[in-house]
Protein backbone atom coordinates (compact mmCIF):
# COMPACT_ATOMS: atom_id res chain seq x y z
CA UNK A 1 0.00 0.00 0.00
CA UNK A 2 1.18 3.31 -0.62
CA UNK A 3 -0.36 6.47 0.66
CA UNK A 4 1.25 10.07 1.02
CA UNK A 5 0.16 13.33 2.93
CA UNK A 6 -0.60 16.77 1.51
CA UNK A 7 -0.55 19.55 4.24
CA UNK A 8 -3.89 21.45 3.76
CA UNK A 9 -3.29 23.97 6.77
CA UNK A 10 -1.69 23.56 9.85
CA UNK A 11 -4.63 21.73 11.65
CA UNK A 12 -5.65 19.74 8.35
CA UNK A 13 -4.42 16.98 5.90
CA UNK A 14 -5.19 14.81 2.95
CA UNK A 15 -3.79 11.88 2.88
CA UNK A 16 -3.80 9.45 -0.52
CA UNK A 17 -4.03 5.70 -0.98
CA UNK A 18 -2.90 3.43 -3.02
CA UNK A 19 -3.89 -0.17 -2.40
CA UNK A 20 -3.25 -2.62 -5.44
CA UNK A 21 -5.44 -5.45 -6.48
CA UNK A 22 -3.29 -7.86 -4.39
CA UNK A 23 -3.29 -6.24 -1.50
CA UNK A 24 -7.35 -5.82 -1.63
CA UNK A 25 -7.68 -10.03 -2.96
CA UNK A 26 -7.82 -11.12 0.40
CA UNK A 27 -10.76 -9.03 1.27
CA UNK A 28 -12.22 -9.70 -2.14
CA UNK A 29 -12.30 -13.36 -1.06
CA UNK A 30 -13.73 -12.79 2.18
CA UNK A 31 -16.72 -10.63 0.63
CA UNK A 32 -17.31 -13.59 -1.81
CA UNK A 33 -17.52 -15.72 1.45
CA UNK A 34 -19.66 -13.27 3.24
CA UNK A 35 -22.31 -12.98 0.78
CA UNK A 36 -22.22 -16.77 0.01
CA UNK A 37 -23.08 -17.10 3.46
CA UNK A 38 -25.92 -15.24 3.06
CA UNK A 39 -27.51 -15.86 0.24
CA UNK A 40 -29.45 -19.34 -0.78
CA UNK A 41 -29.19 -20.40 -4.25
CA UNK A 42 -30.64 -23.96 -5.59
CA UNK A 43 -27.80 -26.78 -5.82
CA UNK A 44 -25.39 -25.06 -3.42
CA UNK A 45 -25.13 -24.98 -0.24
CA UNK A 46 -24.73 -22.15 2.10
CA UNK A 47 -21.10 -20.93 1.82
CA UNK A 48 -20.36 -23.25 -1.31
CA UNK A 49 -21.67 -20.87 -3.86
CA UNK A 50 -18.77 -20.50 -6.32
CA UNK A 51 -17.10 -16.78 -7.04
CA UNK A 52 -18.12 -16.51 -10.23
CA UNK A 53 -21.92 -17.33 -9.65
CA UNK A 54 -22.02 -14.90 -7.17
CA UNK A 55 -20.59 -12.02 -9.66
CA UNK A 56 -23.49 -13.07 -12.24
CA UNK A 57 -26.48 -13.05 -9.72
CA UNK A 58 -25.07 -9.94 -7.39
CA UNK A 59 -22.63 -8.15 -9.69
CA UNK A 60 -19.28 -7.58 -9.29
CA UNK A 61 -19.97 -4.09 -7.69
CA UNK A 62 -21.64 -5.27 -4.57
CA UNK A 63 -18.70 -7.92 -3.70
CA UNK A 64 -16.22 -5.16 -4.15
CA UNK A 65 -18.38 -2.68 -2.25
CA UNK A 66 -18.49 -5.45 0.98
CA UNK A 67 -14.80 -5.71 0.31
CA UNK A 68 -14.12 -1.90 0.62
CA UNK A 69 -16.18 -1.87 3.48
CA UNK A 70 -14.34 -3.99 5.56
CA UNK A 71 -10.75 -3.21 4.69
CA UNK A 72 -11.13 0.57 4.67
CA UNK A 73 -10.96 1.08 8.32
CA UNK A 74 -7.88 -1.09 8.61
CA UNK A 75 -6.51 0.71 5.44
CA UNK A 76 -6.83 3.96 6.59
CA UNK A 77 -5.66 2.94 10.20
CA UNK A 78 -2.17 1.60 8.76
CA UNK A 79 -1.78 5.34 6.66
CA UNK A 80 -1.89 7.50 9.23
CA UNK A 81 -0.06 5.32 11.54
CA UNK A 82 2.42 5.00 8.50
CA UNK A 83 2.94 8.99 7.87
CA UNK A 84 2.77 9.80 11.74
CA UNK A 85 -0.68 11.69 11.65
CA UNK A 86 -2.55 12.49 15.05
CA UNK A 87 -6.32 12.82 13.91
CA UNK A 88 -8.87 14.81 15.63
CA UNK A 89 -12.02 13.23 14.75
CA UNK A 90 -13.67 11.47 12.06
CA UNK A 91 -12.02 11.63 8.30
CA UNK A 92 -13.49 12.27 5.31
CA UNK A 93 -13.14 9.62 2.81
CA UNK A 94 -13.95 9.71 -1.10
CA UNK A 95 -13.14 6.67 -3.10
CA UNK A 96 -11.37 7.98 -6.63
CA UNK A 97 -10.56 4.69 -8.07
CA UNK A 98 -13.20 1.86 -7.59
CA UNK A 99 -12.04 -1.21 -8.61
CA UNK A 100 -14.85 -2.72 -10.66
CA UNK A 101 -12.29 -4.72 -12.99
CA UNK A 102 -10.34 -7.90 -12.32
CA UNK A 103 -6.88 -6.90 -11.43
CA UNK A 104 -7.60 -2.97 -10.89
CA UNK A 105 -6.51 -1.57 -7.54
CA UNK A 106 -8.65 0.91 -5.03
CA UNK A 107 -7.52 4.67 -4.18
CA UNK A 108 -9.13 6.86 -2.09
CA UNK A 109 -8.00 9.87 -0.16
CA UNK A 110 -9.12 10.95 3.48
CA UNK A 111 -9.40 14.35 5.44
CA UNK A 112 -9.01 14.56 9.15
CA UNK A 113 -8.40 17.37 11.07
CA UNK A 114 -5.33 16.69 13.09
CA UNK A 115 -3.23 18.05 15.56
CA UNK A 116 -0.63 20.71 15.16
CA UNK A 117 2.67 21.06 15.54
CA UNK A 118 3.31 23.02 19.28
CA UNK A 119 6.64 24.13 20.11
CA UNK A 120 6.49 24.63 23.87
CA UNK A 121 8.43 27.01 25.74
CA UNK A 122 10.67 26.64 28.65
CA UNK A 123 8.22 26.54 32.01
CA UNK A 124 10.60 27.94 34.18
CA UNK A 125 10.39 30.85 32.19
CA UNK A 126 7.16 31.59 33.33
CA UNK A 127 6.31 34.29 35.63
CA UNK A 128 2.88 35.09 37.05
CA UNK A 129 1.42 36.97 40.20
CA UNK A 130 -1.20 36.02 42.66
CA UNK A 131 -3.03 37.28 45.43
CA UNK A 132 -1.30 36.87 49.34
CA UNK A 133 -2.02 34.69 51.67
CA UNK A 134 -4.59 37.30 54.43
CA UNK A 135 -6.33 35.84 57.29
CA UNK A 136 -8.48 37.95 58.36
CA UNK A 137 -10.90 38.39 61.69
CA UNK A 138 -13.56 38.46 59.14
CA UNK A 139 -12.41 34.98 57.58
CA UNK A 140 -12.42 33.49 60.99
CA UNK A 141 -16.16 35.00 61.98
CA UNK A 142 -17.87 34.08 58.90
CA UNK A 143 -16.29 30.28 59.46
CA UNK A 144 -17.04 30.03 63.18
CA UNK A 145 -20.72 31.46 62.27
CA UNK A 146 -20.98 28.59 59.98
CA UNK A 147 -19.86 26.18 62.93
CA UNK A 148 -22.44 27.59 65.00
CA UNK A 149 -25.14 27.17 62.41
CA UNK A 150 -24.99 23.38 62.02
CA UNK A 151 -25.33 22.94 65.27
CA UNK A 152 -28.40 25.43 66.12
CA UNK A 153 -31.49 24.34 66.83
CA UNK A 154 -34.79 25.82 65.42
CA UNK A 155 -37.13 26.96 67.34
CA UNK A 156 -41.23 27.79 66.53
CA UNK A 157 -42.10 32.19 66.67
CA UNK A 158 -44.93 34.05 66.21
CA UNK A 159 -44.09 36.85 63.99
CA UNK A 160 -43.83 37.52 60.43
CA UNK A 161 -41.57 35.27 58.91
CA UNK A 162 -37.87 36.72 57.38
CA UNK A 163 -34.54 35.62 55.60
CA UNK A 164 -33.20 33.28 57.39
CA UNK A 165 -36.12 32.01 59.00
CA UNK A 166 -37.31 28.25 58.18
CA UNK A 167 -40.83 27.92 57.30
CA UNK A 168 -42.75 24.67 56.65
CA UNK A 169 -44.78 25.50 53.65
CA UNK A 170 -47.62 24.11 50.89
CA UNK A 171 -46.82 25.20 47.78
CA UNK A 172 -49.28 24.46 44.18
CA UNK A 173 -48.95 25.94 40.71
CA UNK A 174 -51.50 26.53 37.93
CA UNK A 175 -51.48 27.22 34.45
CA UNK A 176 -54.30 28.90 33.01
CA UNK A 177 -56.52 27.33 35.66
CA UNK A 178 -54.91 24.08 35.72
CA UNK A 179 -52.98 22.69 38.39
CA UNK A 180 -49.48 21.55 37.32
CA UNK A 181 -47.79 20.57 40.38
CA UNK A 182 -48.59 20.59 44.26
CA UNK A 183 -46.71 19.80 47.76
CA UNK A 184 -47.06 19.80 51.17
CA UNK A 185 -45.36 20.25 54.45
CA UNK A 186 -42.32 20.85 52.50
CA UNK A 187 -39.55 22.70 54.78
CA UNK A 188 -38.22 25.45 53.09
CA UNK A 189 -34.84 28.49 54.32
CA UNK A 190 -36.19 31.72 53.31
CA UNK A 191 -33.18 33.19 51.35
CA UNK A 192 -31.83 30.33 50.33
CA UNK A 193 -33.15 30.10 46.26
CA UNK A 194 -33.32 26.56 46.36
CA UNK A 195 -36.81 26.59 44.92
CA UNK A 196 -39.36 28.40 42.67
CA UNK A 197 -38.09 32.26 41.54
CA UNK A 198 -39.80 34.62 43.57
CA UNK A 199 -40.39 32.61 46.53
CA UNK A 200 -38.63 33.98 49.23
CA UNK A 201 -40.01 37.00 48.37
CA UNK A 202 -43.87 36.32 48.70
CA UNK A 203 -42.93 34.35 51.68
CA UNK A 204 -41.38 37.26 53.92
CA UNK A 205 -43.55 38.95 56.23
CA UNK A 206 -46.17 36.51 56.52
CA UNK A 207 -47.03 34.82 59.37
CA UNK A 208 -48.44 31.29 60.17
CA UNK A 209 -51.63 30.55 58.50
CA UNK A 210 -51.22 33.04 55.93
CA UNK A 211 -51.02 32.47 52.06
CA UNK A 212 -49.94 34.42 49.08
CA UNK A 213 -49.82 34.33 45.23
CA UNK A 214 -47.03 34.97 42.79
CA UNK A 215 -45.99 34.40 39.67
CA UNK A 216 -42.72 32.17 38.82
CA UNK A 217 -41.19 30.20 35.86
CA UNK A 218 -41.08 26.44 36.54
CA UNK A 219 -37.56 25.02 36.86
CA UNK A 220 -38.96 21.36 35.66
CA UNK A 221 -40.92 19.12 34.06
CA UNK A 222 -43.28 19.15 30.75
CA UNK A 223 -43.83 22.72 31.45
CA UNK A 224 -39.91 24.11 32.48
CA UNK A 225 -39.78 27.89 31.61
CA UNK A 226 -43.10 28.48 31.62
CA UNK A 227 -45.06 31.21 33.94
CA UNK A 228 -46.68 29.41 36.53
CA UNK A 229 -49.95 31.02 39.28
CA UNK A 230 -48.25 29.98 42.01
CA UNK A 231 -50.20 29.78 45.59
CA UNK A 232 -48.00 29.26 49.14
CA UNK A 233 -49.05 28.94 52.57
CA UNK A 234 -46.77 28.85 55.65
CA UNK A 235 -47.91 26.54 58.15
CA UNK A 236 -45.15 27.41 60.83
CA UNK A 237 -42.05 29.41 61.10
CA UNK A 238 -39.31 28.73 62.89
CA UNK A 239 -36.06 30.48 63.63
CA UNK A 240 -32.48 29.01 64.39
CA UNK A 241 -31.26 29.89 67.78
CA UNK A 242 -27.03 29.49 68.01
CA UNK A 243 -25.34 28.51 70.58
CA UNK A 244 -23.17 30.54 72.77
CA UNK A 245 -19.84 30.69 72.13
CA UNK A 246 -17.60 29.37 74.38
CA UNK A 247 -15.82 25.89 75.45
CA UNK A 248 -18.47 23.81 76.23
CA UNK A 249 -19.50 25.05 72.17
CA UNK A 250 -15.43 24.31 71.52
CA UNK A 251 -16.34 20.24 72.80
CA UNK A 252 -19.48 20.18 71.32
CA UNK A 253 -18.46 20.72 67.79
CA UNK A 254 -14.94 19.78 67.42
CA UNK A 255 -12.39 17.73 69.66
CA UNK A 256 -10.98 20.36 71.32
CA UNK A 257 -11.42 21.43 74.93
CA UNK A 258 -11.55 25.56 74.73
CA UNK A 259 -12.62 27.56 72.59
CA UNK A 260 -9.28 28.90 71.56
CA UNK A 261 -7.89 25.95 70.50
CA UNK A 262 -10.95 25.78 68.09
CA UNK A 263 -10.39 28.89 66.74
CA UNK A 264 -6.77 28.49 66.16
CA UNK A 265 -7.72 25.57 64.04
CA UNK A 266 -10.35 27.42 62.20
CA UNK A 267 -7.58 29.98 61.42
CA UNK A 268 -5.59 27.28 60.13
CA UNK A 269 -8.45 25.82 58.03
CA UNK A 270 -9.09 28.80 56.60
CA UNK A 271 -5.26 29.48 55.72
CA UNK A 272 -5.11 26.21 54.27
CA UNK A 273 -8.67 26.89 52.03
CA UNK A 274 -6.80 29.92 50.78
CA UNK A 275 -3.42 28.31 49.95
CA UNK A 276 -5.46 26.54 47.93
CA UNK A 277 -7.51 28.74 46.09
CA UNK A 278 -3.68 30.54 45.57
CA UNK A 279 -2.79 27.39 43.99
CA UNK A 280 -5.53 27.51 41.71
CA UNK A 281 -5.50 31.29 40.89
CA UNK A 282 -1.50 29.92 39.45
CA UNK A 283 -3.08 27.28 37.79
CA UNK A 284 -5.15 29.58 35.44
CA UNK A 285 -2.52 32.05 35.44
CA UNK A 286 -0.14 30.03 34.15
CA UNK A 287 -2.31 28.35 31.53
CA UNK A 288 -3.44 31.78 30.57
CA UNK A 289 0.23 32.74 30.15
CA UNK A 290 1.19 29.74 28.17
CA UNK A 291 -1.53 29.80 25.62
CA UNK A 292 -0.58 33.97 25.14
CA UNK A 293 2.86 33.20 24.87
CA UNK A 294 2.43 29.83 22.09
CA UNK A 295 -0.03 30.45 18.69
CA UNK A 296 -1.77 27.17 18.37
CA UNK A 297 -3.82 26.51 15.53
CA UNK A 298 -7.26 24.73 16.29
CA UNK A 299 -9.36 23.26 13.81
CA UNK A 300 -12.42 24.75 12.68
CA UNK A 301 -14.23 21.28 12.16
CA UNK A 302 -13.37 20.27 15.66
CA UNK A 303 -15.25 23.71 17.40
CA UNK A 304 -17.78 23.80 15.14
CA UNK A 305 -18.84 20.74 15.67
CA UNK A 306 -18.73 20.83 19.37
CA UNK A 307 -20.18 24.42 19.33
CA UNK A 308 -23.40 22.54 17.35
CA UNK A 309 -23.92 19.49 19.95
CA UNK A 310 -23.94 22.18 22.36
CA UNK A 311 -26.51 24.20 21.11
CA UNK A 312 -28.59 21.59 20.16
CA UNK A 313 -28.46 20.33 23.30
CA UNK A 314 -29.59 23.75 24.76
CA UNK A 315 -31.89 23.71 22.10
CA UNK A 316 -30.18 27.16 21.04
CA UNK A 317 -28.64 26.70 17.55
CA UNK A 318 -30.46 30.01 16.07
CA UNK A 319 -29.05 32.36 19.10
CA UNK A 320 -26.53 33.45 17.18
CA UNK A 321 -25.25 35.84 19.99
CA UNK A 322 -25.11 32.82 22.69
CA UNK A 323 -23.42 30.68 19.65
CA UNK A 324 -20.59 33.16 19.49
CA UNK A 325 -19.95 32.84 23.26
CA UNK A 326 -19.56 29.12 22.87
CA UNK A 327 -17.39 29.27 20.27
CA UNK A 328 -15.00 31.09 21.99
CA UNK A 329 -15.06 29.42 25.04
CA UNK A 330 -14.88 26.14 23.10
CA UNK A 331 -11.92 27.29 21.10
CA UNK A 332 -10.17 27.97 24.09
CA UNK A 333 -10.67 24.94 25.49
CA UNK A 334 -9.88 22.96 22.23
CA UNK A 335 -6.58 24.74 22.12
CA UNK A 336 -5.95 24.16 26.20
CA UNK A 337 -6.01 20.32 25.49
CA UNK A 338 -4.18 20.30 22.32
CA UNK A 339 -1.52 22.23 24.64
CA UNK A 340 -1.33 19.67 27.56
CA UNK A 341 -1.81 16.45 25.05
CA UNK A 342 1.55 18.26 23.57
CA UNK A 343 2.94 18.08 27.51
CA UNK A 344 2.06 14.59 27.97
CA UNK A 345 3.91 13.45 25.24
CA UNK A 346 7.09 15.90 25.35
CA UNK A 347 6.96 15.00 28.95
CA UNK A 348 6.30 11.33 28.67
CA UNK A 349 3.67 11.69 31.60
CA UNK A 350 1.86 8.16 32.50
CA UNK A 351 -0.56 7.50 34.34
CA UNK A 352 -0.73 4.76 37.02
CA UNK A 353 -3.68 2.76 38.37
CA UNK A 354 -4.01 4.31 41.86
CA UNK A 355 -4.06 7.63 39.88
CA UNK A 356 -6.88 6.30 37.47
CA UNK A 357 -8.33 4.96 40.98
CA UNK A 358 -7.92 8.12 42.66
CA UNK A 359 -10.07 10.28 39.71
CA UNK A 360 -12.86 7.71 38.95
CA UNK A 361 -13.48 8.00 43.28
CA UNK A 362 -13.49 11.26 43.15
CA UNK A 363 -15.58 11.24 40.11
CA UNK A 364 -18.62 9.24 41.35
CA UNK A 365 -18.42 10.79 44.27
CA UNK A 366 -19.59 14.45 42.13
CA UNK A 367 -22.13 12.31 40.26
CA UNK A 368 -23.49 10.63 43.71
CA UNK A 369 -22.51 7.14 42.47
CA UNK A 370 -20.58 3.63 43.65
CA UNK A 371 -17.56 4.05 42.46
CA UNK A 372 -17.29 0.41 41.41
CA UNK A 373 -20.98 1.23 39.10
CA UNK A 374 -19.57 4.45 37.96
CA UNK A 375 -15.86 2.64 36.38
CA UNK A 376 -18.13 -0.29 34.74
CA UNK A 377 -20.01 1.95 33.29
CA UNK A 378 -17.43 4.05 31.83
CA UNK A 379 -15.53 0.97 30.43
CA UNK A 380 -18.97 -0.37 29.11
CA UNK A 381 -18.94 3.30 27.00
CA UNK A 382 -15.65 2.85 25.92
CA UNK A 383 -14.33 6.52 28.07
CA UNK A 384 -11.57 4.87 29.93
CA UNK A 385 -8.91 5.93 27.43
CA UNK A 386 -10.90 9.33 27.62
CA UNK A 387 -10.49 9.21 31.12
CA UNK A 388 -6.56 8.14 31.47
CA UNK A 389 -6.07 11.61 28.98
CA UNK A 390 -7.57 13.72 30.98
CA UNK A 391 -5.82 12.07 34.17
CA UNK A 392 -2.82 12.72 32.63
CA UNK A 393 -3.81 16.48 31.32
CA UNK A 394 -4.26 17.20 34.55
CA UNK A 395 -0.56 15.68 35.57
CA UNK A 396 0.67 17.98 32.96
CA UNK A 397 -0.98 21.01 34.74
CA UNK A 398 1.07 19.71 37.84
CA UNK A 399 4.05 19.95 35.97
CA UNK A 400 4.29 23.21 34.32
CA UNK A 401 3.10 24.38 38.17
CA UNK A 402 5.84 22.97 39.55
CA UNK A 403 8.36 24.57 37.18
CA UNK A 404 6.79 27.85 36.77
CA UNK A 405 7.46 31.04 39.33
CA UNK A 406 4.67 32.09 41.34
CA UNK A 407 5.12 35.36 43.15
CA UNK A 408 2.50 36.97 45.29
CA UNK A 409 1.20 40.95 45.08
CA UNK A 410 3.79 41.32 47.97
CA UNK A 411 6.63 40.09 46.36
CA UNK A 412 6.61 36.36 47.58
CA UNK A 413 7.67 33.23 46.26
CA UNK A 414 4.80 31.35 46.13
CA UNK A 415 6.01 27.56 46.67
CA UNK A 416 3.50 25.51 45.57
CA UNK A 417 5.01 22.20 46.12
CA UNK A 418 5.14 22.68 49.57
CA UNK A 419 3.18 19.70 51.61
CA UNK A 420 -0.06 20.65 52.78
CA UNK A 421 -3.30 19.52 54.06
CA UNK A 422 -6.04 18.30 51.86
CA UNK A 423 -8.71 20.64 53.37
CA UNK A 424 -10.69 17.21 53.87
CA UNK A 425 -11.42 18.50 57.11
CA UNK A 426 -13.32 20.72 56.42
CA UNK A 427 -14.94 18.92 53.43
CA UNK A 428 -16.66 16.29 55.91
CA UNK A 429 -17.50 18.66 57.96
CA UNK A 430 -19.68 20.45 56.13
CA UNK A 431 -21.80 17.77 55.28
CA UNK A 432 -22.31 15.62 58.74
CA UNK A 433 -25.54 16.81 60.62
CA UNK A 434 -25.74 18.95 63.46
CA UNK A 435 -26.25 16.29 65.76
CA UNK A 436 -23.09 14.43 65.25
CA UNK A 437 -19.69 15.23 66.59
CA UNK A 438 -17.09 15.74 63.87
CA UNK A 439 -13.89 13.46 64.34
CA UNK A 440 -10.40 15.04 63.58
CA UNK A 441 -8.66 13.19 61.08
CA UNK A 442 -4.64 13.26 59.78
CA UNK A 443 -4.10 15.38 57.32
CA UNK A 444 -3.20 14.31 53.92
CA UNK A 445 -0.36 15.30 52.06
CA UNK A 446 -0.42 16.98 48.44
CA UNK A 447 1.52 19.19 46.70
CA UNK A 448 -0.21 22.55 46.31
CA UNK A 449 0.24 22.16 42.57
CA UNK A 450 -1.57 19.02 42.09
CA UNK A 451 -3.88 19.82 43.74
CA UNK A 452 -5.10 22.84 41.98
CA UNK A 453 -4.10 20.98 38.66
CA UNK A 454 -6.32 18.62 39.63
CA UNK A 455 -9.44 20.36 40.51
CA UNK A 456 -13.14 19.08 40.67
CA UNK A 457 -15.02 19.94 37.33
CA UNK A 458 -12.28 22.11 35.33
CA UNK A 459 -12.15 19.44 32.56
CA UNK A 460 -14.78 16.80 31.57
CA UNK A 461 -14.20 13.57 29.21
CA UNK A 462 -15.10 15.09 26.26
CA UNK A 463 -18.03 14.25 23.74
CA UNK A 464 -17.02 12.71 20.56
CA UNK A 465 -16.46 14.96 17.51
CA UNK A 466 -19.92 12.85 15.10
CA UNK A 467 -18.30 11.44 12.11
CA UNK A 468 -19.01 13.59 8.78
CA UNK A 469 -19.81 11.14 6.14
CA UNK A 470 -19.84 11.95 2.07
CA UNK A 471 -21.99 10.04 -0.18
CA UNK A 472 -18.93 8.25 -1.86
CA UNK A 473 -17.27 7.24 1.82
CA UNK A 474 -20.10 5.62 2.98
CA UNK A 475 -18.12 2.40 2.71
CA UNK A 476 -15.78 3.66 5.44
CA UNK A 477 -18.51 4.02 7.97
CA UNK A 478 -20.55 0.65 7.32
CA UNK A 479 -17.93 -1.97 9.07
CA UNK A 480 -16.23 0.64 11.60
CA UNK A 481 -18.62 0.69 14.07
CA UNK A 482 -18.49 -2.83 14.36
CA UNK A 483 -14.31 -2.98 14.58
CA UNK A 484 -13.17 -1.04 17.44
CA UNK A 485 -9.43 -1.74 17.45
CA UNK A 486 -9.68 -0.78 13.39
CA UNK A 487 -11.59 2.36 13.93
CA UNK A 488 -11.04 4.79 10.96
CA UNK A 489 -11.36 7.53 13.78
CA UNK A 490 -8.74 7.79 16.33
CA UNK A 491 -8.42 10.46 18.41
CA UNK A 492 -11.82 12.31 19.09
CA UNK A 493 -12.01 16.07 20.06
CA UNK A 494 -12.31 16.50 24.11
CA UNK A 495 -12.88 20.21 24.39
CA UNK A 496 -16.00 20.20 26.75
CA UNK A 497 -19.07 21.88 26.28
CA UNK A 498 -18.82 21.77 29.57
CA UNK A 499 -18.63 20.82 30.49
CA UNK A 500 -19.44 21.44 33.46
CA UNK A 501 -19.45 24.85 34.01
CA UNK A 502 -15.99 25.58 35.44
CA UNK A 503 -14.34 24.41 32.39
CA UNK A 504 -15.72 26.81 30.17
CA UNK A 505 -15.41 29.48 32.87
CA UNK A 506 -11.94 28.87 34.17
CA UNK A 507 -10.06 28.41 31.22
Amino acid sequence: MKSAVETLNPTRVKLTVDVTAEELKPSLDKAYKTIGEQVQIPGFRKGKVPAKLIEQRFGRAAVVQEAVNEALPELYTNAIVENDIKPLGQPEVDITDFPLEEGQGLTFTAEVDVRPEIKLPAFDTLEVEVDPIEVSDADLDERITELRERFGTLKGVERKAKKGDFVSIDLSATIDGNEIDSVSGVSYEIGSGTMLEGLDKALTGLKAGEETTFTSPLAGGEHEGQDAECTVKIESVKERELPELDDEFAQLASSFDTLDELKADLRSEVERTKRFEQGVQARDKVLDALLEAIDIPVPDGVVNEEVHNHLEGENRLDDDEHRAEVTESTRKQVATQLLLDEIVETQEIQVGQEELIEYLIMSAQQYGMDPNTFAQALDAQGQVPAIMGEVARRKALATVLESAKVKDTAGNVVDLNEAVDTGDDEADADEKPAEEKPVKKAAAKKSTAKKAAAKDGDEKPAKKAAAKKSTAKKAAAKDGDEKPAKKAAAKKSTAKKTATKKAADDK
